[in-house]
């Protein structure tokens, strides 16, 4: 195994990299049952499938670019190789998790009226997740041009007093910061609009994806910013600490709860309301009586 690390592929040995081992190991392989189980008793895999789509593709787009511009560029083994599978294999996968039915809770057409005529102060979870997004997308954005080295005073500050680890030279963080800010960014605006706006169905999928993405990038961000592993110099200095640990965890726990609301609570997001029971019983009766009418006059 040593000799596989150090001659096959080096950058597992950083921080980053045994983080997203164990993630893999943990997580990946949890979601790979689900799918596998769900899969074999004909059951919808949809909403496993976002969420695994959506943690699998962030943890190859900070991995794969990172080890190629970071130190261990001039390290590359064949063995980066065996990466490839998981490149292309997800967007296959996407396509058939994508193909598969949304599973939408059944609701009557009087329930979901009365959810999506609601206005956006009598949802307090909604204006909290707005809130968060909102939040989300400042964060992003800065911590976008920290990475970048703007030139700033409060980037400055920001790099050396609280996540001196956006430096470090193995270039992960610096990558995860760029897929947060050109690819999470778009998707915490739609989130915004699909909250404000009912009927936007899509929003469980965005949810999901979202949800998958920010939990795998941020277990091997929080940890990695942390671990013993990373040269004391690039590690969150110990005066601000539980600053950068809770802020950290408010950015990853939020598209969590944004997918809980969006897949159990999600009459507001249905595009088009199925009819009423009572509606249903006043079309039936009246096709009744034509049917009566006609044979009558016959």
């Amino acid at each position: 195994m040593s000799f596989y690390m150090k001659e096959g592929e080096p950058y597992l040995r950083t921080s980053y990299g045994v983080m997203a081992c164990y993630w893999d190991g943990s997580v990946h392989y949890i979601l790979y049952l689900m799918l596998i189980s769900a899969i074999g008793q004909g059951k919808n895999y949809r909403h496993t499938g976002l969420y695994w789509l959506g943690s699998i593709m962030t943890s190859m787009l900070v991995l794969i670019p990172g080890s190629v511009i970071g130190k261990f560029g001039s390290l590359i083994r064949p063995a980066v190789l065996l990466n490839i599978p998981y490149i292309f294999i997800p967007i296959w996968a996407g396509v058939k998790i994508f193909g598969k039915p949304k599973m939408v809770p059944q609701s009557i057409a009087d329930q979901i009226t009365l959810e999506q005529k609601k206005p956006l102060y009598q949802r307090p979870l909604d204006l909290v997740l707005i809130a968060y997004l909102l939040f989300a997308i400042v964060l992003s954005i800065f911590r976008g041009l920290v990475a970048l080295d703007c030139p700033l005073e409060s980037c400055f500050n920001y790099i050396y007093q609280y996540e001196p680890y956006l430096k470090d030279p193995v270039a992960y963080p610096k990558v995860m910061m760029m897929v947060y800010m050109f690819y999470c960014v778009p998707l915490f605006g739609v989130s915004v609009i699909g909250l404000i706006k009912p009927g936007c169905d899509w929003m469980l999928d965005v949810s999901l994806i979202l949800a998958g993405a920010l939990a795998q990038g941020q277990f091997t961000h929080i940890f990695s910013s942390y671990h013993s592993m990373t040269p004391y110099t690039y590690r969150v200095p110990d005066g601000t600490w539980w600053t950068v640990l809770i802020l950290n965890l408010i950015y990853g726990l939020g598209p969590q709860l944004l997918a809980y609301r969006c897949c159990y609570y999600s009459d507001f997001f249905v595009k088009t309301a199925p009819k009423s029971k009572e509606e249903n019983d006043k079309k039936t009766s009246v096709s009744l009586k034509k049917t009566c009418h006609l044979y009558g006059a016959e």
